[in-house]
């Protein structure tokens, strides 16, 4: 029982005082480039229904094309939708995100592409 005393009071004996001290970092830009638009390809959608199927066939061939048919029910179409609502709003969050980095540690580039787009 005396051992684990004297070792803790011995132990307490030799601590040193830290000194403690803080020294700012110049924030490092991020030579990020923002992404590029992307450059999607025209798509003609084609209503194939019960009640046009045939003229529709027709006309695809007629036209030149192999006829082929990529069903979705409408509420298949209504999930396709939603779906592309999703990806857009977490691209808008991802550009966010972004941009408040770039705010963050080039504060100056940023005022000055500010003052650059309000024509200042």
């Amino acid at each position: 029982m005396l051992i684990p005393i004297l070792l803790t009071t011995s132990g307490c004996s030799s601590i040193k005082k830290l000194d403690i001290f803080t020294t700012e970092v110049e924030r490092q830009p991020l030579n990020l480039e923002s992404p590029e638009p992307v450059k999607l390809d025209k798509i003609d959608w084609i209503v194939v229904s019960s009640e046009n199927a045939e003229e529709m066939f027709a006309r695809l061939k007629k036209e030149g094309y192999d006829p082929v048919v990529f069903g979705l029910s409408d509420e298949e179409y209504e999930d396709l939708a939603m779906n592309f609502a999703q990806i857009r709003a977490y691209i808008i969050k991802q550009n966010e995100i972004l941009k408040k980095y770039r705010e963050y540690y080039e504060p100056e580039l940023q005022k000055e592409l500010n003052n650059t787009s309000k024509g200042e």
